[in-house]
């Protein structure tokens, strides 16, 4: 990053040695790591108020003598330190490279007459410079009290951040006839998976691999129960017209050590990890182990969530989607309040730590009055309570509809301390305690209503990705492709300032992304809704 200036540009706050995600490879893989509280509860726990929120952030920097002349030069040798993406060579510095067979001006289909060389017709200047980045942030803020600021001082300087950018690279590490690639689908169900594993398929044969394979039900499919699934542009054609995934989910699997074992007897030297947080630590896990046996082999990332909560990202895949088809569920609380004498509309949405989807679906209706995330905490009862402001939204509207995450509220509902196989804590129903809450207080009050509870989860979760799901989800897998081939591993593809970016795992996983609740998305919500604060 030499040719870059070290000057000034937006700032990020980013802890460099946060660790939360051991506590899913303990349930993920059989580890003995041990942790005493979830991410979950962390965030609720931290994430209280604007004021904690910005507490937290700035806290990540008090390592920082801002006293230091040199600090700035300091603190981005340190980020480019750290966004530095592992490649091959640092395992193998004499490791081979080959032109790259990705020309798209390319006549001449790539045959096993070109193991020694892939030509093309003509030169292509298609072809990312190792040396290209992206600026991660673009908002210079003049103060810490601008709505959104993330300052690394109390002065809010501007300080250059640069990520490696995405994209085909005109020499490669890997020769397509010796790869065997394999693609695996981890977590829960989310919009997109079929479009991603399509473009990945698609994309390796275009740079000439034969060796496709399909990895069932996530991480468990590295079991010796379970048949890998040969895959190829016939299969997976069509696949993207409809949801799920063509390979299924599940959460778990086998030890990290068992996995890699099972990857060595299969001759697999790419995989292709599509998860969210948990599934990118046990990703990062892999690519470590295989590095720590001095394997030739390429671990990459696709991040799924449809909370949208993977730090760094503009957004991840599902998430528009999720947005969208929340509408309808909205819709109809909004129809069934609006008809009804004295009707209140309650929809729960996803969100198990961030509000995000819960946010923008409100925003994006214009029907909710009240909107409830995890990162904002609220009362119930009490003259300032959400149950309070129903009872004046029925006096002077006549009908009222509520938006809450799944996450929101967790105080309020019995705590069971179970956990999934992921790691994640089992949350309390929020959502029908609301209801319970809304009809015990206006029947105590002597006042009709007419509650409507509706809960779209899983049919949101299992359609297919809309338009600009399937855009995000084609250059992801495309990308996905062409940092495996670039020696790149222990990465992750996303979009970040709206162009593609490789970025290291450890980096994308230390902590859910929230909410600012002094954000600008967040304050255009309670423009929208016209809510108080219920506190």
């Amino acid at each position: 990053m030499e040719s870059l200036s070290p000057a000034t540009g937006s700032v990020i706050l980013l802890p460099t040695a946060v660790k939360t995600h051991d506590h899913r490879l303990n349930l993920l893989f059989g580890s003995t790591l041990r942790t005493s509280t979830s991410t979950a509860n962390h965030l609720n726990r931290v994430c209280r108020s604007s004021r904690v929120y910005a507490e937290k952030k700035s806290s990540n920097n008090a390592a920082i003598d801002y006293s230091d002349p040199d600090w700035k030069s300091k603190f981005q040798q340190d980020f480019e330190s750290r966004f530095n993406i592992p490649h091959l060579t640092d395992v193998f510095p004499d490791a081979d490279s080959y032109p790259s067979p990705f020309c798209l001006k390319m006549r001449t289909p790539v045959t096993e007459d070109f193991a020694q060389g892939y030509p093309s017709d003509e030169q292509w200047n298609g072809y990312i410079n190792n040396d290209d980045r992206v600026l991660l942030k673009v908002i210079r803020f003049s103060s810490s009290t601008s709505a959104g600021a993330e300052c690394i001082d109390p002065d809010c300087s501007w300080v250059e951040q640069w990520v490696h950018r995405a994209g085909p690279r005109e020499k490669i590490y890997f020769k397509p006839e010796d790869v065997k690639a394999a693609i695996i689908t981890c977590g829960g169900l989310c919009p997109g998976l079929n479009d991603v594993i399509r473009q990945i398929v698609i994309t390796l044969e275009i740079y000439g691999v034969k060796k496709i394979v399909g990895i069932p039900y996530g991480y468990r499919g590295f079991g010796n129960e379970l048949a890998e699934m040969p895959l190829s542009r016939r299969v997976v054609q069509n696949v993207h017209l409809s949801g799920g995934s063509l390979l299924g989910v599940s959460r778990g699997g086998p030890s990290v050590s068992k996995i890699v074992d099972s990857m060595e007897e299969r001759g697999i030297n790419m995989l292709f990890i599509l998860g969210g947080n948990g599934t990118h630590a046990g990703a990062n896990a892999v690519h470590l182990e295989c590095r720590k046996r001095r394997l030739k082999v390429a671990v990459v990332g696709v991040p799924k969530t449809i909370d949208n909560d993977i730090l760094l990202m503009d957004k991840t895949f599902g998430f528009d989607t999720a947005v969208e088809e929340a509408q309808r569920a909205i819709n109809s609380a909004y129809i069934e309040a609006h008809s009804a004498y004295r009707g209140i509309g309650i929809v729960k949405l996803m969100g198990r730590s961030s509000g995000f989807i819960a946010m923008q679906a409100s925003l994006a209706s214009g029907q909710i009055d009240i909107c409830l995330i995890p990162e904002v905490p609220f009362h119930l009862h009490g003259p300032h309570g959400v149950l309070s402001h129903l009872k004046y939204l029925l006096e002077t509207k006549g009908s009222a509809v509520v938006c809450v995450a799944e996450g929101a509220g967790q105080n309020y509902v019995e705590q069971t301390n179970a956990k999934d196989a992921s790691g994640n804590i089992v949350f309390g129903d929020i959502g029908v305690h609301i209801q319970h809450e809304t009809k015990k207080f206006f029947k105590e009050i002597g006042a009709p209503v007419d509650v409507k509870y509706i809960d779209p989860t899983y049919m949101i979760r299992a359609c297919r990705a809309n338009a600009s799901d399937r855009i995000l989800c084609t250059v992801l897998g495309q990308n996905a492709v062409h940092g495996a081939f670039a020696g790149y591993g222990g990465i992750t593809v996303g979009i970040c300032n709206t162009h593609y970016v490789y970025l290291p795992i450890p980096e994308v996983i230390s902590y859910p992304k929230v909410v600012d609740p002094n954000s600008r998305m967040w304050h255009r919500c309670l423009t929208s809704t016209g809510q108080p604060d219920f506190l």
